[in-house]
């Protein structure tokens, strides 16, 4: 079996400051890590290999070259091949260009491993723009079904059983081969890389696909023109600040004091 994952090199969020005067991002000295719902398909992956020994996992990003770094941490982790995807064309690339490029990206990869991808996993979104569309819009570019909201999967013959979460609890889909599917935080956490599996990530060469590797790609619909989305302004919501704070003698006291201020002010 040949699994593709789709990882994304975001901000560490616990460090994210913004700037007060532009209402835009620091990211200066703000450390970079693996999409952590990126982590959760990898891990899906490799749980499927430790069944499957046979099977090979091969991870892309879409990035600067400085997302190389993703990508050895997830040969360190589980993965067998690494490949990057970076041009100066892809920049400013939204979700819609984005799942476009990778797309293609799909069909390189499978022509340079000579052999095509029984499953490609996602992470459900990326924590640095929480859209979850890129792993949708790659099902579609391909014309492959898709489950979303994966906690985990299972080979079962030329299908994936897989576990989706569900808002009352979670059900099991069967999904026919080749798919995507998209993952969120399971039960378990991830694997921990091995010191000999980090040793070789580090050595490892990875190939760089960049704008002369899709000689065919509509180019319209690649980068900043190719992008639908655009946005207008971003801002950090100002602070609310004023208030009553009613402490009585005793929390009956204290309703009743609310129910008279609402009261007085017309609310209720």
């Amino acid at each position: 079996m040949n699994i593709l994952v789709c990882v994304k090199q975001v901000p560490d969020t616990t460090e994210i400051k913004i700037d007060p005067v532009k209402n835009t991002l620091i990211r200066d000295g703000v450390p970079s890590i693996v999409n952590p719902f990126d982590g959760y398909a990898l891990e899906a992956a490799a749980r499927i290999k430790d069944k499957n020994p046979d099977t090979k996992i091969v991870v892309v990003s879409m990035g600067p070259p400085q997302a190389q770094a993703a990508l050895k941490e997830c040969l360190s982790i589980a993965a067998d091949k690494a490949y990057l995807v970076s041009g100066r064309t892809f920049g400013g690339s939204d979700t819609l260009a984005t799942s476009y490029i990778l797309s293609n990206a799909v069909k390189k990869i499978e022509e340079l491993e000579g052999a095509k991808f029984d499953a490609i996993f996602c992470g459900k979104q990326a924590i640095d723009g929480d859209t979850a569309q890129v792993g949708p819009e790659i099902a579609e570019h391909l014309g492959l079904p898709q489950v979303t909201y994966g906690l985990e999967a299972e080979l079962d013959g030329d299908m994936l059983k897989v576990r989706k979460e569900m808002e009352d609890g979670a059900a099991i889909i069967g999904v026919k081969m080749p798919c995507v599917v998209t993952f969120t935080k399971p039960a378990w956490d991830p694997r921990y890389p091995t010191i000999k599996r980090k040793l070789a990530a580090n050595r490892a060469k990875i190939p760089v696909l960049g704008d002369d590797a899709f000689p065919e790609i509509d180019v319209t619909r690649i980068g900043l023109k190719g992008s639908p989305t655009h946005v207008k302004k971003t801002f950090v919501p100002q602070k609310k600040t004023g208030g009553i704070k009613i402490k009585e003698e005793t929390n009956e006291d204290s309703a009743k004091k609310l129910f008279t201020l609402l009261s007085d002010a017309s609310i209720i």
